[in-house]
């Protein structure tokens, strides 16, 4: 059986969700999980976030207090540049 290379290899579906990101970001957009979804197809925003910074794109963030379904109160990141 041949080794798999450990190297991670992004996929044509990741590096369209990282440029759809990057440029909803260049617009002056804020972004969060929900937002992710809803409005780019982002599942896992906070890993695409995480290769955007590996390729030198300086975002920042903060936790924003918003209230769910139930009325609770939680804490979410929200990711600008």
């Amino acid at each position: 059986m041949a080794q798999r290379s450990k190297t991670r290899i992004l996929n044509t579906n990741t590096m369209n969700q990282n440029k759809r990101l990057l440029t909803y970001l260049e617009q002056g957009k804020t972004i969060n999980p929900l937002s992710a979804w809803n409005e780019l197809g982002v599942y896992r925003l906070a890993a695409r976030i995480c290769d955007l910074r590996k390729e030198g794109v300086e975002i920042k963030d903060e936790w924003l207090d918003v209230s769910n379904r139930y009325g609770e109160f939680v804490k979410v990141k929200q990711y600008y540049l």
